[in-house]
């Protein structure tokens, strides 16, 4: 591990994501989880951002943007993508993977958005370095909040 992922791992929840309207969308993320997948993301109770943020695998969240923007990546999301916070947040989603595999990310997104969720996928990434790699098994679902109302998609994987 770079020292600089290490330096993310180890700090606090940034204070973006405790920023107004962000705390709720990243808390949108388990809540989401729960609902579609009927099985927590992380333990039920106390902060749901803290509890993403220190997650043991990586969680990455974009919103409902005709070009997706990434609004939440937790520690170990960002070391994979070499990234920090203030790099990730905003980033287009489509970015993070190759011009040539943005095609099958699409595809990924479309099954999501008529299924839920998925939980069989893996493919290739690319981290704000430009270092390849493979992520798998994924689960990828829709952030759906208690009116039925989705506001993008999320993704949970092991790097």
């Amino acid at each position: 591990m770079h020292r600089h992922d290490a330096t993310i791992e180890a700090g606090p929840v940034p204070a973006l994501y405790r920023a107004v309207p962000s705390a709720g969308r990243i808390a949108l993320v388990a809540e989401s989880f729960q609902r579609l997948l009927r099985k927590p993301l992380v333990a039920p109770g106390g902060d749901p951002v803290a509890a993403l943020w220190r997650a043991p695998f990586a969680v990455v969240a974009h919103g409902a943007e005709p070009d997706p923007l990434f609004f939440f990546g937790n520690a170990i999301a960002l070391a994979a993508f070499e990234c920090d916070p203030a790099r990730f947040v905003g980033m287009p989603s489509r970015l993070s993977a190759e011009a040539p595999l943005r095609e099958e990310r699409q595809a990924l997104l479309d099954r999501v958005t008529v299924h839920g969720f998925i939980d069989d996928y893996s493919g290739l990434r690319i981290s704000a370095t430009g270092r390849r790699f493979r992520i798998g098994p994924a689960t990828v679902w829709n952030l759906v909040d208690a009116g039925g109302i989705c506001s993008g998609q999320a993704a949970t994987f092991a790097p």
